[in-house]
């Protein structure tokens, strides 16, 4: 990784971890250990295990999620009665728990628009640092390197994805990569034959668990309350997705995006408006909600600051669960603040990707959140790029930014 690569990467990490939020010291009743913890969450008749440190600073304590070396901050830690209230970093998800002489207790929530839609058990222990099982050593099978995936839902539907499995005697971290995004961190384990894989993040709560034969892997996959599919992975140096710069496109006609959206305060916004005549503009499209939109969001707020004084604009289009500015403007603030977007966000609507298709009529589609499209200076659209391969996906990720430099570069240095 290169040096300014990994600057890059470092800072989006410190900005996963502010924490300024000015919460009361808790007391001590509802204080967890510092240390390590092994967490446990019971979905669908499954466990998924994850492992997470608490640090505590003047009476205050916050979180830290550990997957496959991530190191994901919650730091909004609040007493409420006699439970401890974790909030999920940027997202509309929370833990909340009992703290006893033999652990936590208690519930992971999910809410949409400040609803609850269901809540899952928790719970956790200190001190274990396995995950799945103590390491035994050598494994018994080998996944390491690149795989051919398709996920099969109940109702029939199936979805290409690409494995990348990285494996160190029996401990496996990896991911899985498709059209429209990545999962992120998986970290897991590799017992006989089985692999076990799993993810926590305060907003999702992932458990793949397989049986490898050889080149082919088959499996099952489970995700929060219902989620659930079966997955089959043939092992394949040369596996690749669809060009994601190809499934979203200018319909016929058309060389140019044109929108007129409100900002967080109301105030319509246009790709006309002085502030982007003549600029190379970035539009991403995106969610507060969306785990990849965080990644991509954390790469592109500190690549603005680094390039606006050469002409570059960004300007986010949210696509929020709720339809409502005023419900979804908190949680679109929050995402800001977190991850240090000085670029505007307007808000675009729901997240419907048939609603979010229909607002930009220009577009073939709206497949995926995030979507980036990338204007030069003339107002042309130059490229749209679909999804988002994020740092969990190493070197694809490595060779996104790559590209993405070599692109804005040459376009910072056209004339308009």
């Amino acid at each position: 990784m290169s040096r300014s690569l990994f600057s890059r990467y470092a800072l989006w990490l410190a900005l996963l971890g502010v924490a300024k939020v000015g919460l009361a010291q808790l007391p001590p009743t509802v204080l967890p250990t510092p240390g390590a913890w092994r967490g446990q969450i019971a979905l669908q008749g499954q466990i998924v295990p994850f492992n997470f440190e608490v640090e505590t600073t003047n009476g205050q304590p916050k979180w830290v999620l550990l997957n496959a070396g991530e190191r994901l901050v919650l730091d909004e830690v609040v007493a409420q009665n006699d439970s401890l209230k974790v909030l999920a970093h940027i997202f509309e998800a929370e833990v909340l728990v009992k703290v006893s002489p033999g652990g936590l207790a208690g519930y992971w929530i999910k809410s949409v628009a400040g609803r609850e839609v269901y809540r899952l058990p928790f719970s956790a222990q200190p001190g274990p640092r396995h995950r799945f099982f103590p390491p035994s050593g050598a494994a018994a099978a080998q996944v390491n390197g690149h795989y051919d995936v398709v996920f099969s839902s109940g109702e029939g539907k199936t979805t290409q994805a690409v494995g990348v499995f990285e494996q160190r005697n029996d401990l496996v971290t990896g991911t899985f990569l498709t059209a429209t995004g990545d999962y992120r961190y998986l970290e897991g384990q590799l017992r006989g034959d089985s692999l076990f894989l799993s993810a926590f993040t305060g907003e999702s709560a992932y458990l793949f668990r397989a049986r490898v034969a050889g080149e082919q892997i088959n499996g099952e996959f489970w995700s929060g309350k219902t989620g659930h599919s079966t997955w089959t992975a043939r092992r394949n140096p040369a596996a690749q997705l669809p060009d994601a710069d190809k499934l979203t496109y200018l319909k016929p006609g058309f060389d140019r995006l044109a929108f007129s959206l409100p900002d967080l305060d109301g105030q319509v916004v246009s790709l006309a408006d002085p502030r982007f005549k003549g600029k190379v503009v970035i539009v991403q499209i995106l969610g507060s909600w969306c785990p990849n939109c965080m990644d991509e969001t954390g790469f592109l707020a500190p690549f603005y600051q680094k390039n606006k004084e050469k002409g570059l604009e960004i300007v986010g289009l949210a696509y929020e669960r709720s339809p409502q500015l005023a419900e979804a403007k908190p949680r679109i603030e929050k995402m800001k603040q977190r991850l240090g977007v000085a670029y505007p966000v307007l808000f675009a609507g729901s997240n419907d990707k048939a609603a979010a298709s229909a607002s930009l009529p220009m577009l073939n589609q709206v497949l995926a959140f995030p979507t980036t499209i990338i204007i030069d200076r003339a107002g042309r659209v130059r490229r749209i790029h679909t999804g988002f391969a994020g740092p969990g996906t190493g070197k694809y990720y490595l060779e996104w930014v790559e590209e993405f430099d070599r692109l804005v570069a040459k376009l910072l240095k056209e004339r308009g």
